[in-house]
């Protein structure tokens, strides 16, 4: 059971759904932007450099992650910043038919980051004070399936709604407008649901922030002074830096690949196309490997699941190695590659997240997790902003090659990190 005092808030009553807000609006700003300016025509460079630079607010969260610990209660935050959203949403929307959508979108797109990230910290703690350690341990799988849902979601369904609208109405412009649209009367209406689904969990209190203002300061400062004083700090900001480094790479240049034509080394697909490969078998695949990865970690621990998970997570990398050399121009072929990749990613996140939650283990559990999900950001925003650069020098080919060699630093800090013999295991924290 949780710590909710109503007895109808069960886990899976609110997990998919918080989960699924939560990945929406991030998958919004870091990759559907990216297929939106690639429809409107602008080049690989200034989309993976722009586009990468709207992280920021991900990495610098910590700096206000704290105020979410120490004014109000996460579950009254969680609602205030869906609203948030889904106004900045509807805002960019309104944005795309002006004549200088680009600039204007981008300046909502950072509205909504900076939203999107609070969100995030109040989300997490939200989770952490309402399960117990072996259901946080079991349903992490379950949250990472469903925030890779909301990301297979909008690149799929979205993506192939965009290529629909476009179609009927001869208007690109027109079709991302009501896209978007959309968008935000879904996360409205997400916000009104979880105003009721939510539980209350009992140690989810206002902050002592509110109590006393000249404590603000002290708490703030010593929150930052526990994370960093944690013994092997350096390992682990290696880890959260570099577990990533080769997805934060391909991740900004995957569509475009397969939307660029056969001549520029990509294959061609169109936006309905897109939107199938990464909406149908990779959306199944994801979600096996998401719930596949959560369970083994409960079952064996974080510690013996790491290195599988880890090489299950970066090996498939290679499908867009093969995917470049051969160019099929099959869907389904396309489809069943992504879905390949798709699914070691599912599994290996949920990895990835697990070990957040062991260097998030204290008094500070809120803000710390968020430090850690900063650092995350970090370590897609610089190597993102680089990346379509690299791939307009190398070309889409050699670019992937270099991704799976980009592995290496990754492979190198799971090497050295040091996790506990039993944690995550079920039947040692029950």
């Amino acid at each position: 059971m949780t710590d909710g005092t109503a007895p109808t808030a069960r886990p899976w009553a609110w997990i998919p759904s918080l989960y699924f807000g939560q990945g929406l609006p991030y998958v919004v700003v870091m990759t559907l932007s990216v297929i939106f300016y690639k429809n409107m025509g602008v080049d690989n460079t200034a989309i993976a450099l722009y586009t990468s630079w709207l992280y920021l607010p991900w990495v610098i969260k910590p700096l206000w992650s704290p105020l979410v610990e120490l004014f109000g209660t996460k579950r009254h935050w969680v609602l205030a910043l869906q609203f948030v959203v889904g106004v900045a949403l509807a805002m960019v929307a309104l944005t795309i038919p002006g004549p200088d959508y680009f600039r204007m979108s981008l300046a909502v797109f950072w509205l909504m980051a900076f939203a999107s990230a609070s969100h995030d910290i109040a989300a997490d703690g939200f989770y952490l004070l309402a399960l117990p350690g072996h259901q946080q341990a079991a349903f992490v799988g379950v949250r990472s399936t469903f925030y890779r849902l909301a990301n297979i979601g909008a690149q799929g369904g979205l993506v192939y709604l965009a290529g629909v609208l476009q179609e009927r109405t001869g208007s690109m412009q027109t079709a991302w407008s009501i896209v978007f649209g959309v968008l935000s009367l879904l996360f409205v209406l997400m916000a009104l649901y979880h105003r009721h689904a939510l539980p209350r969990p009992r140690a989810d209190v206002p902050g002592q922030g509110q109590a006393q203002a000249g404590a603000l300061v002290r708490d703030f400062v010593g929150v930052f002074r526990a994370f960093f004083a944690r013994p092997g700090i350096a390992v682990v900001l290696g880890f959260l830096l570099l577990y990533r480094f080769p997805e934060a790479q391909l991740l900004k240049l995957a569509t475009p690949f397969l939307l660029d034509s056969t001549a520029q080394g990509g294959l061609a697909l169109s936006t309905k196309d897109v939107g199938i490969a990464y909406g149908t078998v990779g959306l199944t695949a994801l979600t096996l490997g998401g719930l596949l990865g959560g369970w083994v970690i409960s079952k064996v621990g974080l510690k013996r699941a790491l290195w599988p998970l880890i090489l299950l997570m970066h090996v498939p990398n290679a499908v867009f190695v093969a995917l470049a050399m051969y160019q099929p121009q099959d869907l389904w072929t396309v489809s069943t590659a992504l879905a390949v990749e798709q699914f070691g990613y599912g599994l290996g996140f949920t990895a990835y997240l697990m070990y957040m939650i062991l260097v998030s283990q204290g008094p500070h559990k809120t803000a710390h997790y968020a430090i850690c999900t900063g650092f995350m950001a970090l370590g897609m925003m610089l190597p993102g902003m680089w990346s379509g650069w690299l791939q307009q020098q190398l070309g889409y080919l050699p670019f992937f090659g270099w991704v799976l060699l980009a592995t290496l630093p990754s492979l190198a800090m799971a090497a050295l990190v040091r996790i506990p013999a039993d944690f995550g295991k079920e039947s040692a924290d029950a």
